[in-house]
């Protein structure tokens, strides 16, 4: 069984995605940055939770 994510991880990562599409890779390290860098998210583990699922959506969409 897979970890589970809190629904706020997956809206926050979501939207993301909508928001800007084409900013984020099949690389963890790479999305991690990028989420810094759009999203104001308070703390450090938040930040990883939100650029794995990310990374995680990304490499099961292509």
């Amino acid at each position: 069984m897979g970890r589970v994510r809190t629904s706020s991880v997956k809206r926050a990562a979501e939207e993301l995605m909508l928001e800007f599409p084409n900013q984020f890779t099949k690389k963890f390290e790479e999305n991690k940055k990028k989420v810094a860098e759009l999203a104001d998210v308070g703390t450090r583990k938040l930040r990883n939770m939100i650029a794995g699922y990310i990374t995680k959506k990304v490499k099961s969409a292509k």
